[in-house]
């Protein structure tokens, strides 16, 4: 079955209970204070390019984010798929799909913060595959123990 990666409203139902489920999650895997996951709102602000990742039969297995920093440089945000879909590649689908966004768009540089607790382990994993490396904290992030800052140059 084919998988789809297209803009949607993060409104949409049942895209509305899978970021519910996403922010439980981060929120079980971080301490308060730091789970800087967007909320429905965030995501729906003018600079945020909100995507969903769809089976063909319109199951929805995975949403992703982009958002503008500045004309040169995005930050992939809210990055998730259902957790009973891990592990058949849609994660990579997803990103792959920000990705050539942010190409599009002529972006030098994308960034991302993520846990670095042992349950973002796959995360930082599958960042690193692709070329993400550690960099400073960028924007409002700060050095501490529970957030890893990863980069990625594209040009």
């Amino acid at each position: 079955m084919t998988t789809v990666v297209a803009p949607e409203s993060p409104r949409t139902g049942d895209v509305v209970e899978l970021l519910e489920r996403h922010l439980a999650h981060m929120r079980s895997l971080s301490p308060p204070g730091h789970v800087h996951a967007l909320d429905l709102d965030a995501l729906c602000a003018p600079d945020v390019t909100f995507l969903t990742a769809r089976r063909s039969d319109g199951t929805l297995v995975g949403i992703g984010a982009l958002k503008e920093l500045c004309p040169t440089h995005g930050e992939l945000k809210s990055m998730h798929v259902s957790i009973e879909l891990r592990g058949q590649g849609l994660s990579r689908v997803v990103l792959t799909a920000l990705l050539d966004l942010a190409r599009a768009r002529c972006y030098q540089r994308v960034s991302l913060e993520t846990g670095s607790m042992d349950g973002f382990v796959p995360a930082r994993t599958l960042y690193a595959s692709v070329g993400f490396v550690e960099c400073e904290p960028f924007g409002d992030y700060t050095v501490n123990p529970y957030s890893t800052c990863m980069t990625l140059s594209l040009s």
